[in-house]
């Protein structure tokens, strides 16, 4: 009798024992699950914020604008002969690009520092139009004056200097939406279209703006976001 009811105890404990172990090993298979779902989770969101990253280092740029008039700060040169001739130009046949080649600068500083070459006398630059690193647009020249900014080609463009953040050259991406708006107002302006936009490399063969030298597509896009611009408006 001792001997029967030991077995028994001694099987249910087994018994018990088994089940014990069927329990742990479904806990464990849970927390397996969770830890993969997790895993996949993170690594979702690490390729979406490395993917965004990549398209702004690739230059790749959202851009949702018109060719309406956008909001412009008008700050005019004092006329004087190194930044502000005062010389009215010839038909307007072209918007030419340049960039400030002083990462981190402001619209302001540039705007400034135009102004102050009247005083310095040390040469002759200036431009229509500065697109800020915040997208914000200073306009320092009227477009019916020459700018000294794109050499034999002063008197019948105008000019668009544009802020960069570092020594790449590459645009935020607020300047780089101010800078598609800005330019297609003035192609529309004027009575042209995105293949009258033009680098100064065109003009000079100097490296300017260098994001866009540099990267023949960045270029290429953005004339053809230049020309969607215009098409949204007329």
């Amino acid at each position: 009798m001792n001997s029967y009811t030991g077995n028994k105890r001694s099987n249910t404990y087994k018994k018990k024992k088994g089940r014990s172990k069927t329990g742990k090993s479904d806990r464990k298979r849970i927390f397996k699950n969770r830890y993969i779902l997790i895993g996949a989770a993170v690594l979702l969101i690490l390729t979406v914020v490395l993917g965004v990253r990549s398209c702004m280092t690739d230059g790749t740029y959202h851009v949702d604008v018109d060719a309406s008039e956008p909001e412009l700060d008008v700050q005019l040169l004092d006329v004087n002969p190194y930044s502000r001739p005062g010389i009215n130009t010839d038909d307007i046949t072209g918007v030419v690009i340049h960039y400030t080649a002083n990462p981190g600068s402001s619209a302001q500083e540039n705007r400034d520092y135009f102004n102050s070459l009247q005083y310095s006398q040390g040469t002759q630059a200036s431009s229509n139009f500065i697109v800020g690193l915040e997208g914000e647009i200073i306009q320092c020249v009227p477009t019916w004056e020459v700018a000294y900014a794109s050499n034999e080609r002063n008197s019948d463009t105008v000019s668009i200097e544009v802020c960069h953040p570092d020594e790449s050259g590459k645009f935020t991406q607020e300047t780089y939406s101010s800078l598609v708006q800005l330019t297609a107002w003035l192609c529309v302006k004027f009575g042209l279209t995105e293949d009258d936009v033009i680098r100064h490399y065109d003009v000079t063969g100097k490296i300017c703006p260098k994001f866009f030298v540099e990267d023949e597509d960045a270029w290429t896009e953005f004339k053809e976001n230049v020309g969607k611009a215009i098409d949204k408006t007329v």
